[in-house]
């Protein structure tokens, strides 16, 4: 079994929140998520306001975009295995405080190497969300897991949707930073609040705060069920990064002309993500979470046509963005809910799979770039349809 193989995790011992009901505490939970992911996302639509504002062009200013997913990737990699073996209300309080002092920083910053510190600070601060949801997939009873690793799902599509839309609005009626300003405020208030109602956890902890981070190829190694739902959601995000990542190109293009506010609209989509994950949950309970990837996928591979038809056909497009967000959250609900419950270090293994993600949506978003520039959009849509072939296809057969 994968359990018995993974490394031993901590004792613990937990108290129920105090004066809190369990539907109250997951909408917390779900508000938290939205509000902290959110900062990750904030710079990129701001980017054309930050730039005159500091006498430079957008060009020259987006690499802070990329700081922030980069900071991103350094913060899974050494704050989210820690809910394993520390008191998650104390590391959730902690990185909120340093996450509300960074994005007060970005608000005053005087120039764009303290801006992108900042950043960089903010986003590997702002981990939290994947120390929350092992603890919902902890706490939730066995026949309703999934539905409540949705709820929290739908609150981190939700946040990502609202950095990119409202951002961008409120960017442009007060200034850039008062958007950073803004989140600050939010996330000190809700984080604050989410670790208040945490349970109570008092760990003996095994090793060095660090062990998860060196457990992570092992873990990997001996749980082949953790194994395939990284693999799998690395070829999703993928397709969904090279796809949605390049939209703006077609958008702004000589194929439609939009400008760059209304290409912006196109986040509103997002939306479909926060809608579909409840229903996806829904169904890895009752059908488990093997049969919802295999459906993710075959709705994921009709996307791929869909989008290439919407490179002349803008109907087409508006079906694939709906078509691609709900095979990229079902797949999600259902492969992270399998990696929360395959081993018994879910902090460790979450830590594995939000890596791995993450990392197959980095390098197809690198290949897409340079895809639409010798193909156009249909090599974008190759690159989307690679990921996903090289996704399903290393993990159909059994290990």
């Amino acid at each position: 079994m994968p359990s018995s193989a993974a490394p031993r995790r901590a004792p613990l011992r937990t108290a129920s929140p105090r004066g809190t009901s369990p539907s109250l505490f997951l909408v917390l939970i779900a508000a938290c998520t939205a509000a902290t992911v959110a900062n990750i996302y904030l710079a990129a639509p701001l980017l054309s306001l930050i730039a005159r504002d500091f006498g430079s062009t957008p060009p020259a200013v987006a690499w802070i975009a990329s700081v922030a997913q980069l900071g991103y990737a350094v913060g899974l990699l050494f704050f989210a295995p820690l809910g394993d073996g520390v008191n998650r209300r104390r590391l959730v309080g902690a990185l909120t405080v340093v996450t509300t002092a960074a994005l007060a920083a970005s608000a005053a910053a005087p120039g764009i190497a303290v801006l992108a510190v900042a950043v960089f600070v903010t986003s590997a601060a702002t981990v939290i969300p994947q120390l929350l949801v092992p603890l919902v997939a902890e706490r939730a009873p066995a026949d309703r897991r999934a539905l409540h690793v949705a709820a929290v799902i739908s609150g981190l599509f939700a946040g990502i949707v609202a950095a990119r839309v409202l951002g961008g609005l409120v960017g442009q009626a007060f200034g850039w930073r008062w958007v950073f300003a803004g989140s600050g405020v939010l996330t000190l208030t809700l984080g604050l609040a989410t670790a208040s109602v945490l349970p109570a956890e008092r760990r003996d902890r095994d090793g060095s705060l660090l062990a998860g981070i060196a457990a992570l190829p092992g873990l990997l190694r001996r749980s082949p069920d953790l194994w395939r739902a990284c693999v799998r959601q690395a070829g999703m995000f993928g397709a969904w990064s090279a796809l949605w990542t390049s939209l703006a190109l077609l958008l702004t293009g000589p194929a439609y002309g939009l400008s760059t506010a209304t290409a912006g609209l196109f986040g509103l989509f997002g939306l479909t993500a926060s809608a579909v994950a409840p229903p996806a949950g829904g169904l890895v309970d009752r059908f488990g979470a093997a049969k919802t990837v295999r459906a993710a996928f075959l709705v994921a591979a009709v996307s791929v046509p869909l989008f290439w038809l919407g490179g002349h056909v803008l109907a087409a497009l508006f079906a694939a963005a709906v078509t691609i967000h709900t095979a990229l959250v079902a797949s999600h609900v259902a492969n992270q809910t399998l990696a929360l419950t395959t081993t018994s270090t879910p902090a460790a293994a979450n830590t594995a799979y939000v890596v791995s993600g993450f990392a197959g949506g980095a390098l197809a978003s690198a290949l897409a770039g340079p895809a639409f520039g010798h193909f156009g959009w249909g090599g974008v849509c190759a690159v989307a349809g690679a990921w996903l072939v090289l996704g399903w296809g290393a993990t159909a057969v059994r290990r």
